[in-house]
């Protein structure tokens, strides 16, 4: 009689299947078939799993407590064996026949236990959250770095006023600590989608098996609380085929594209000769091939360059998903490209911008320069204001101001008094103090505003939601 153990052992790629088969695997189709190539990163959360499920097969009465330390034992030495293994050197089809079969050269026929209850649609579901669950607890640590390095810009850039833009024109005066921190807070709120898709990703699988649940008493709370998941899937049909949570870490990944890219333009523009509001460090920039003077902003371009495939990621995911029946479907086994390529991708590029931010410095001479009085144009408006006319007529007021001095060829802050109150009386001697862009900006008190209280306030909270945890 064949023992159970070996069952399937000697055809690569069947042991968990084969029975029912009486010919072999075409060779067009084994290629196309195998996903150890893919799966084989989750190994380490395979082999955790498969422990937890032998303790629950223990606690339903399936496995006597000498064949689980045999199983038990036997996984750790698995891993041992994993640990540097190249997946190309073997032939199992994915990650999970493979660990069986070396579980059961470990320890025989207990290890063709270990699959008992279990189906190869509940232990991946469960493998990839657990692998979710890491990865986007590191990405959460790397998205604070960034975060962190901008504070810290801000932090020392507080009594610098430089323009602020809208439709990339010159608009009103600004602290760039507040330029710093207005790229902290779409980082907080990435910060709560990973937080959000993490909470998703912890509901446990197992105990699901193929569709219809497992037959056997297995505490799925437990196993749970063993694996870290704050909770299990109330049904199996939907536990299986269930991917949205991938869907939401690529979610959160294409918005954190998106806001790297943003900055990362930013970078770009005041990095440049024509602005030159900040240098980047060398470490961060290359040179021409053939242009001996060019130092080219390219952390910031590669970055601002990977949030497409990041948007991408996220579109392949729901295009894959849209159209698929009730339950596990083998398209499924393409879930892993692109959360891998995502993580994978933001792993590459967060620690590269966070770094360059933190080698970043302002130069104030050219802000101070960039500071043109119109700047100071609605400052001029609220001077109005302040002396009882409704602001749209100060706004027409000003704009006659505006178009005045161009007509002379001079700024606004260059018009007489005299000049000024032709256009209207309202304008007396203290208007001159209008002129002043650090006055300009210590006008916004209000919270969340560019003065300087307000700025201070806003760097101790962008600090608080930095610090606060994933959890």
């Amino acid at each position: 009689m064949t023992d159970p153990g070996e069952a399937g052992a000697g055809a690569p790629g069947h042991g968990l299947w084969g029975g029912r088969f009486s010919e072999e695997m075409a060779p067009e189709m084994a290629p196309l078939n195998r996903s150890l190539d893919m799966d084989f990163r989750f190994w380490p959360q395979d082999v955790r799993a498969s422990r937890t499920w032998a303790r629950a097969l223990l606690r339903a009465g399936v496995l006597t407590h000498a064949e689980w330390q045999d199983i038990d034992a036997g996984l750790q030495m698995v891993a041992t064996r994993l640990e540097g293994m190249d997946p190309a050197t073997v032939e199992d089809e994915d990650i999970h026949s493979l660990v069986e079969r070396l579980l059961v050269e470990e320890v025989g026929g207990a290890g063709a236990k270990l699959h008992t209850g279990r189906s190869r649609n509940d232990q991946a579901a469960t493998d990839v959250r657990l692998w979710g669950m890491d990865a986007v607890a590191s990405l959460d640590g790397q998205v604070v770095r960034l975060g962190s390095a901008l504070a810290d810009l801000a932090a020392g850039s507080q009594e610098l006023v430089m323009p602020g833009y809208t439709h990339l024109q010159r608009a009103q005066p600004v602290r760039a600590a507040h330029w710093a921190l207005s790229h902290v807070w779409p980082l907080v709120r990435d910060r709560a989608r990973l937080r959000a898709a993490a909470e998703e990703a912890a509901v446990l699988p197992l105990g699901a098996g193929a569709i219809g649940g497992c037959p056997f008493a297995v505490d799925r709370a437990a196993m749970a609380r063993e694996l870290g998941f704050h909770s299990v899937t109330p049904n199996s049909m939907d536990a299986v085929g269930d991917r949205d949570w991938i869907v939401s870490v690529l979610f959160a990944g294409a918005m954190i594209g998106v806001h790297l890219s943003r900055l990362c333009e930013d970078l770009v523009l005041f990095a440049s000769e024509e602005f030159g509001f900040l240098k980047l460090s060398d470490g961060y920039c290359t040179g021409s091939s053939l242009m001996p003077q060019k130092k080219n902003p390219d952390v910031a371009e590669l970055a601002r360059g990977k949030s497409g495939r990041l948007v991408g990621n996220l579109v392949s995911m729901m295009i894959q998903l849209k159209g698929l029946p009730t339950g596990y479907n083998r398209d499924l086994q393409d879930d892993k490209a692109a959360l891998y390529d995502t993580v994978d991708t933001l792993e590459l590029t967060l620690p590269a911008v966070a770094g360059a931010i933190g080698g970043a410095a302002f130069q104030p001479a050219r802000m101070e320069a960039a500071l043109d009085p119109a700047l100071l144009a609605t400052d001029l408006a609220d001077y109005l204001v302040r002396k009882g006319l409704p602001f749209r007529t100060s706004h027409e007021v000003v704009g006659r101001v505006v178009r005045r001095a161009e007509a002379l060829g001079c700024s606004i802050a260059e018009l007489s008094t005299e000049a000024l109150a032709e256009e209207h009386e309202a304008f007396g001697p203290g208007v001159t103090e209008v002129f002043d862009p650090v006055r300009s900006a210590d006008a916004r008190v209000v919270s969340g505003s560019t003065g300087r209280e307000a700025v201070a306030a806003q760097l101790e909270q962008a600090r608080e939601a930095l610090g606060a945890g994933l959890w």
